[in-house]
């Protein structure tokens, strides 16, 4: 215990005598901290704008017009037992013609050609929402066997599937993307805590050479560098969740405005002891893992 109190005063003399290297390296830290904040909230606004999106996404089948209901009904109870599908909503002809009607409410022309008809022209279909959107290939293979070309007038698969191709390839890139660029950060965050880190062996050289003739261990000699990192990360971690709330605050009306069903500040307010979490275990993780690179390297321990 005695040797644990001694590590970790010596390791608070380090910090606060190099005051400006301190400081600098705390700042560079704030901002790699706080882009990496800032990926985990655009990750959820991108989230949120994609699922929007994908919401909209769906395939619809349409049906030969003379087709039993009982039919149509034995299909859907079949896509419901995938393991893709979410939900399939049956629309019949006479639902199909009123919803027609209510979105062309105002539009006479329509509605005299309706009239003119004397019969429903529209056909019954069933409205498939994949539970991902990567599992629509899947549902419009399976409704393309033999079984069901008898009944099937159409399916819209092909008029969407540039749209569905194109969101699948923006998720995909954009979870790539977000870790290819936190990966960095953390290098270049890693980086200047390790040349901080081999600063500060670097002037106190004489003080370790002393340390070493008198008989102290390898982990004695690195234990105030790791707290020192330590405290660099938790510092930086501490500041920039702080620096953080006034900015959700100020842009979270303006996502909002943008993209309804994400609410930045209700998420911070719901989460902000886990975001705070993973700020500290970012920032203390880095700290400790540049102080044991640059420990072993230049103390030769």
């Amino acid at each position: 215990m005695i040797n644990l109190f001694r590590i970790f005063k010596y390791g608070v003399q380090s910090f606060l005598r190099d005051g400006w290297l301190s400081f600098s390296t705390i700042a560079i830290m704030i901002l790699a901290l706080i882009v990496f904040e800032g990926l985990i909230l655009f990750n959820i606004i991108s989230q949120g704008a994609i699922q929007t999106i994908q919401d909209k996404v769906d395939i619809t089948v349409y049906f030969q017009s003379n087709v039993p209901e009982d039919t149509i009904l034995n299909l859907k109870q079949s896509l419901e037992g995938l393991n893709e599908v979410q939900y399939v909503t049956y629309v019949s002809q006479e639902q199909a013609l009123a919803n027609f009607k209510a979105l062309h409410a105002g539009d006479q022309a329509i509605t005299k050609t309706l009239d003119t008809l004397g019969s429903n022209p529209l056909l019954p279909s069933l409205d498939i929402k994949a539970k991902d959107i990567h599992h629509y290939d899947a549902i419009a293979a399976y409704l393309e066997k033999p079984d069901f070309q008898n009944i099937i007038y159409k399916i819209n698969y092909a008029q969407n599937q540039v749209v569905i191709n194109r969101l699948v390839s923006l998720v995909d890139n954009f979870t790539t993307g977000g870790f290819v660029l936190t990966v960095f950060l953390a290098f270049l965050a890693a980086a200047v805590t390790f040349n901080t880190i081999r600063l500060a062996i670097f002037s106190n050289k004489d003080q370790i050479g002393i340390m070493r003739l008198v008989g102290a261990s390898n982990k004695f000699i690195s234990g105030p560098y790791l707290i020192e990192g330590a405290m660099y990360g938790l510092i930086a971690a501490f500041v920039s969740f702080l620096v953080m709330i006034p900015v959700i605050t100020f842009i979270s009306p303006h996502v909002n405005s943008f993209i309804p069903e994400v609410n930045l500040s209700s998420y911070f307010a719901g989460n902000f002891l886990v975001l705070f979490l993973y700020q500290a275990l970012f920032g203390i993780g880095l700290g400790i893992v540049s102080s044991i690179v640059a420990t072993r390297r230049y103390l030769n321990v």
